[in-house]
C-alpha cells in the first residue's frame, strides 16, 4: 500500500471508531426495545457494527450515519425476527413429531403402575413367562430354554398368564388392548 492508501485508510477506520463510540449506546438502546431477550439485542448490535465495518468505506458522514446505522439494525432486526418464527415453526413441527414417536412417557405412569402391580399377583413362572416373551421379545421355545421347562408349558402359562393379567387389570374401553401396550412399552433397564 502507498502512504495516501495508508493515510486514507487510517482516516476511514478513525472516523468508524467516532461513529460507533457515538452511537453504540443509542443502536443498543433501539434493540433492546424490540427484543425479549438482552442477549439478543446484543447479537443485533454486534451484527449491524460488523455489517457497518465491511462497508466502511461506503459509511455516510458522521451526521448522516446514525440514521444509515438505524437503518442496518432495522433490517438486522427483521432478519433476527423472521430468524425466530422459522425456529419457532421448526421447533412445533419437531415437537409434533417427536410426539408422534415416542409420546410423552408420563402419560403412561398410571398404566405402567398398574401392570406392575397386577404382576406382582402372577405366579413367579407366569410372571417370567410373560416378562420373557413380551419384554425380552423371546419366543415361546427360547423362553422355555431360558426356564428349563417344555415349549408347550410355556405357550399353555403365557395364555393363561396374559388373561389373568387382564383380569387384573382391566381392559379399558377407552384404550382397548391397553395391558399390552403398556408391557411391550420399551423399559429403563433399571426397571427390568
Amino acid at each position: 500500500m502507498s502512504s495516501g492508501t495508508d493515510h486514507e485508510e487510517t482516516h476511514i477506520e478513525e472516523r468508524y471508531r467516532r461513529v460507533y463510540a457515538a452511537t453504540f449506546g443509542p443502536l443498543l438502546a433501539y434493540a433492546l426495545r424490540r427484543v425479549e431477550q438482552p442477549a439478543d439485542a446484543s447479537d443485533v448490535v454486534a451484527e449491524t457494527f460488523l455489517v457497518a465495518w465491511r462497508r466502511r468505506r461506503e459509511l455516510p458522514a458522521e451526521g448522516e450515519a446514525r440514521l444509515w446505522l438505524y437503518g442496518v439494525a432495522r433490517r438486522v432486526l427483521a432478519n433476527h425476527h423472521r430468524g425466530f418464527a422459522r425456529r419457532e415453526r421448526l421447533g412445533q413441527r419437531l415437537r409434533q413429531r417427536l410426539s408422534a414417536v415416542a409420546p410423552d412417557p408420563a402419560t403412561e405412569v398410571p398404566e405402567r403402575l398398574a401392570v406392575r402391580a397386577a404382576l406382582a399377583r402372577l405366579g413367579d413362572l407366569d410372571r417370567e413367562v410373560l416378562m420373557l416373551t413380551v419384554w425380552e421379545g423371546l419366543e415361546p421355545r427360547e423362553a422355555a430354554a431360558v426356564l428349563d421347562v417344555s415349549p408347550a408349558a410355556v405357550r399353555t402359562r403365557l395364555s393363561r398368564a396374559r388373561a389373568r393379567l387382564r383380569q387384573l387389570v382391566g381392559d379399558d374401553p377407552v384404550m382397548p388392548g391397553h395391558v399390552l401396550d403398556v408391557l411391550t412399552a420399551p423399559v429403563p433397564e433399571e426397571g427390568r
